[in-house]
C-alpha cells in the first residue's frame, strides 16, 4: 500500500497545508477521504500510513489528532449510550 493508493486526491496532505485549519474542518475532510477510500483498502492500515507519513512531522496539527481518533487512539471519550445502552439498562 502506498499514499497514491489511499490519498489519490491528496485530501489529507492538503489539510496539513491549510493555515489555521480547525478540527471540525479536519473531521469533514477525513470523512470525505474515508468515503472515497476503495473497499479493497484496509482503512486502519491506510490511517497508520498517513500518520507515519504526515503526522510525524506535525503531531500537534488538528488533522494528526483526527487521524489518531480514526484509530481510536484519542483520549477524547467516545459516544456512549444510544439504543443499545437503553435496552441494556432500562429505567
Amino acid at each position: 500500500m502506498n499514499l497514491e493508493d489511499i490519498d489519490k486526491s491528496e485530501l489529507i496532505l492538503e489539510s496539513y497545508r491549510i493555515d489555521g485549519i480547525r478540527p471540525e474542518e479536519c473531521r469533514s475532510i477525513f470523512l470525505d477521504w474515508a468515503l472515497k477510500l476503495p473497499g479493497s483498502v484496509d482503512q486502519r492500515q491506510a490511517i497508520e500510513l498517513m500518520i507515519a507519513t504526515y503526522a510525524s512531522d506535525a503531531p500537534d496539527h488538528p488533522m494528526s489528532k483526527v487521524l489518531q481518533e480514526g484509530l481510536g487512539l484519542s483520549p477524547t471519550p467516545g459516544r456512549r449510550g444510544g439504543r443499545k445502552a437503553r435496552l441494556q439498562n432500562p429505567n
